[in-house]
């Protein structure tokens, strides 16, 4: 019997099936689930297959009547496509909870979408794929307690999450934790090209970077401030003063802040693109 023909009610699905969706399945078994109370609606055969042979959940090409039976749906598909996702699933959805992690479509957007108040928008970041993440979550006007706990039961597979009030804030956390790994790879791939400058082979450099930057980070989990921790590795007139001079010399703590707010400003610009407002 194949997972296409599996008589077990699922009571989670996921649309779509990609690294994001495969993340969180993956955490959710290592917690205990059965995979076999899992759906995956997925178009693409081959994202099918690696499903049903790698977690072991029950799989659909497009949406079926399993969909109706089940207590929540997260859909993780992309925002470009997620009203067209909807549309097709409509006549199989149910009285589910609805958990979005289509980056950039507002709640309310979502809700009115869909139809239901039973609505979270969440805001995950790629370390949720190997289970470190940092997600955001804001809240449709008629979501529980129950709904809100039933959330973060299924969200605690990609890492940390937290609560926002409103999309604004959601927008923030896009900005920060949401492109945030891209700016700690991007330090990261400089810290690494200056290693090879001195003389580092690249195996060598990036081996150094990645234990210096864990171990900053361990030490900055004890919980002093990073700027009294960055005093402390500073002597004066020391290797690391003239270092900080430069950084602080080429602005960077104002292209930092920079960076963010763009960031910013552009995550409200793709809200307001993608659910249609000005």
């Amino acid at each position: 019997m194949t997972k296409h023909q599996n008589s077990c009610q699922p009571t989670l699905a996921f649309v779509g099936g990609g690294q994001m969706a495969s993340a969180l399945i993956s955490g959710l078994i290592r917690a205990g689930r059965d995979s076999e109370t899992i759906l995956v609606i997925e178009p693409m055969p081959a994202q099918r297959i690696r499903l049903e042979k790698d977690l072991r959940v029950q799989t659909a090409s497009t949406a079926d009547e399993r969909l109706a039976g089940v207590d929540m749906v997260v859909w993780a598909v992309k925002p470009q496509v997620l009203q067209q996702a909807l549309d097709d699933a409509r006549s199989h959805l149910g009285a589910a909870l609805h958990v979005s992690i289509a980056a950039g479509i507002p709640v309310q957007t979502l809700a009115d979408w869909l139809g239901s108040q039973r609505v979270v928008r969440a805001m995950p970041n790629t370390a949720a794929l190997v289970g470190a993440g940092v997600t955001g979550l804001v809240a449709a006007g008629g979501v529980s307690d129950a709904d809100r706990r039933a959330t973060e039961a299924t969200l605690a597979a990609a890492g940390h999450y937290f609560w926002v009030d409103d999309d604004e804030r959601l927008d923030a956390v896009t900005a920060v934790s949401g492109s945030g790994p891209a700016y700690v790879f991007h330090f990261l791939e400089a810290f690494q090209a200056a290693a090879e400058r001195v003389g580092f082979d690249p195996g060598t450099a990036r081996d150094l970077v990645l234990r210096t930057a864990l171990g900053a980070l361990e030490q900055a989990k004890l919980g002093d401030s990073f700027g009294l921790l960055r005093e402390r590795v500073t002597s004066k007139r020391g290797t690391t003063e003239a270092a900080l001079t430069v950084l602080d010399e080429k602005r960077t703590p104002e292209a930092v802040m920079a960076a963010v707010q763009a960031a910013y400003a552009r995550a409200g610009e793709l809200s307001r693109e993608l659910s249609g407002r000005t």
